[in-house]
């Protein structure tokens, strides 16, 4: 059995939208049960997850993370197994979810690193987890521009 390009870019983006989920869930379990996150690298988790920042809206960011990373999974998981042509706007949706994600999880490095100036080594990951999603969405629909997409 021999899979293409596509579909082993597909299965990596689930395996990285599962792993992100797992990190999220580590922070949140560790936060409602107010357990010391501990930081595999010397970084200070538990300020970092409990600043003013932790909160987007009024929803805890590690919330956010779980259902995005949910999200991405599930949809990567039903292209694998529905290889059909899609509709323009859901290819270019499966392109704008994770680019905004990205430019968040910037974001929140950015307020660590110049507004707290404390780290957190799960953030980080996760940050990681979610530029790999962006990079290899990107490189799924490489062909595909928004702007076409939106103007079918």
């Amino acid at each position: 059995m021999t899979f293409s390009n596509d579909i082993l870019i597909q299965i990596a983006i689930v395996i990285l939208g599962l792993c992100g989920f797992a990190v999220a869930r580590h922070i949140r379990n560790h936060k409602t049960k107010n357990t010391p996150l501990v930081c595999p690298i010397g970084f200070d988790c538990h300020a970092v997850v409990h600043s003013d920042y932790s909160k987007f809206f009024n929803v805890p960011v590690e919330l956010l993370g779980m259902v995005y990373y949910a999200f991405i999974s599930l949809v990567y998981i039903f292209f694998i197994f529905t290889p059909q042509v899609l509709p323009s706007f859901f290819i270019a949706s499966i392109v704008l979810i994770p680019s905004i994600a990205f430019l968040f999880s910037l974001y929140l490095i950015g307020v660590q690193i110049f507004v707290l100036k404390k780290g957190c080594s799960w953030c980080i990951i996760s940050a990681i987890i979610s530029a790999l999603i962006f990079i290899f969405s990107l490189y799924m629909y490489q062909g595909a521009s928004l702007l076409h997409i939106f103007a079918k």
